[in-house]
């Protein structure tokens, strides 16, 4: 406890604290409006009279386009610089938000709506470079996990959405969203600043061999699993308890904010910790628990509320392990921290994609939400085999005992990190 302290005592002495508590509330406005769909889908299916399967699809859009979208805004940081891009990104946010009235009549155009909302889970990569760019190594992953902890959004969303879907219209809700975007981008405005560790080389095709390190689709199969896991699984929550539980649309964000608050959490101390113990440790920890918590899940527990302490561990473990990747990608991909961040959340959201689809399909074909949560066991015993094969490896070459950092990590070039 006291040398964890010490850290602490150690990171708040650098870094530029307005950006990084600016970043963490770009990425919780942007996070909030990710996951609407999800808060929303009880109402939405009963409106348009939807399928379990049809609700996975609705529910996996805004995930998949939040994947698809990472990439392009993490080449466009690179060039017009991270501040800026975030910027452009709430804009293009904002605008969706207020054309939805236009496309809320039908199931086309909530699928079409989704694709906006995508735009909001793009911001990952981008607001973790941004947040986390004014810090030194052995700093970098408490920094992208106050950073990352912005998925807290969806807090915001599940608990006040429902309620008040209910009170004017859900259709409604959505263009009341882009009044907390409109102010994320006048505070980051005036509060945020460049981080000084913008990477020199513009040669698009030295970014694009990132896309073929070998490294980088590792860090997406963990992906799939710590954040994947937690965004496909957020998103269905709402759907869950309405359908499998039977509880009131507009009460089923108190029984999913608890579950997603530890996720935002144990995000914080989990890169914290990986800091000192080591990002690979912690992941090999966690994993075992998601392994145990999904197959728990599986057997779909009569109490909605023995569901939900099931959950808060599979979600603790599963933002702890958020922490830990983060920890690690910028160690191993320091002058191309943007690009590979938003890369392993392209990548790795995919996966994401996938699980409302697999829910609702399981409950379709075999009328039980199981197949979904043992599909995130599998995925889980998949990054147990991965860190089995490279941890030896990667200790040898580019990060120091258990993936901690190697105080030398950061080559060629110094970066001038501040000293508050």
């Amino acid at each position: 406890m006291a040398v964890l302290s010490e850290h602490l005592a150690g990171f708040w002495k650098t870094g530029h604290r307005g950006t990084l508590l600016t970043s963490l509330l770009y990425f919780d406005f942007c996070f909030a409006i990710w996951v609407l769909h999800g808060a929303m889908a009880p109402f939405i299916s009963e409106e348009f009279n939807l399928s379990s399967s049809e609700t996975g699809l609705l529910l996996s859009v805004p995930v998949f386009a939040g994947a698809l979208f990472r990439v392009p805004l993490g080449f466009l940081a690179q060039y017009i610089g991270r501040k800026n891009t975030a910027q452009i990104n709430m804009a293009l946010v904002v605008a969706g938000l207020l054309l939805s009235l236009l496309l809320t009549d039908s199931y086309a155009g909530m699928m079409l709506l989704g694709m906006f909302l995508g735009l909001g889970g793009a911001s990952f990569g981008v607001a973790l470079a941004l947040g986390s760019g004014w810090y030194p190594p052995q700093h970098k992953g408490l920094a992208m996990g106050i950073a990352g902890a912005g998925n807290s959004g969806a807090v915001v969303a599940v608990l006040l959405a429902p309620p008040l879907a209910k009170a004017i219209g859900w259709e409604y809700v959505y263009v009341l969203a882009a009044i907390p975007m409109v102010l994320g981008m006048v505070v980051m405005q005036v509060f945020a600043k460049e981080p000084p560790d913008r990477e020199a080389n513009h040669n698009l095709r030295d970014y694009l061999k990132v896309l073929v390190d070998r490294d980088v689709w590792i860090f997406n199969l963990m992906y799939m699993v710590t954040f994947g896991g937690y965004i496909g699984l957020t998103s269905f929550l709402p759907t869950l308890f309405h359908s499998h539980y039977k509880i009131a649309k507009e009460a089923v964000g108190q029984y999913s904010a608890a579950i997603i608050v530890m996720a935002s959490v144990l995000r914080i101390l989990g890169g914290g910790i990986a800091d000192r113990v080591g990002g690979l440790r912690m992941l090999a920890v966690v994993s075992v628990i998601v392994i145990v918590a999904t197959v728990a899940a599986a057997t779909l527990p009569s109490s909605p509320w023995v569901m939900v302490a099931v959950l808060i561990v599979c979600f603790s473990a599963m933002g702890a392990g958020n922490g830990a990747v983060f920890q690690l990608v910028p160690l191993r991909f320091p002058r191309n921290t943007v690009i590979a961040s938003s890369l392993v959340g392209e990548v790795g959201g995919l996966g994401g994609a996938m699980l409302p689809i697999a829910m609702g399909v399981g409950r379709d074909v075999q009328g039980s939400y199981a197949p979904g949560f043992l599909a995130g066991t599998l995925l889980t015993v998949g990054v147990i085999v991965a860190l089995f094969f490279v941890a030896r490896h990667w200790t040898k070459t580019w990060v120091g005992a258990g993936g901690k950092a190697i105080s030398n990590e950061m080559t060629s070039t110094p970066t001038a990190y501040p000293t508050r």
